[in-house]
């Protein structure tokens, strides 16, 4: 996995959510979707939820299935 990809995928395993401005500042990543993709074939299930930003610009929000904001596995029974 590419360094701005661990980086992001960390970053999700926290518990937090990522956007595309979000990722270009954190990371320098311009292409956050395609960064996604390949966490994706990796193996791991990243959700995905459209939001409206103050702007009123719809953007892509990404989290990691199953990871609350504590950075903890949820268990589903």
């Amino acid at each position: 996995m590419r360094s701005q990809e661990a980086q992001i995928l960390k970053h999700l395993q926290s518990g937090k959510t990522l956007t595309p401005i979000q990722a270009l500042k954190m990371f320098d990543s311009f292409r956050l979707g395609a960064r996604i993709h390949r966490i994706k074939e990796a193996g791991h299930t990243i959700l995905t939820k459209l939001i409206k930003t103050n702007t009123n610009k719809i953007v892509a929000q990404y989290s990691l299935e199953n990871v609350d904001q504590n950075g903890q596995y949820k268990m589903e029974i």
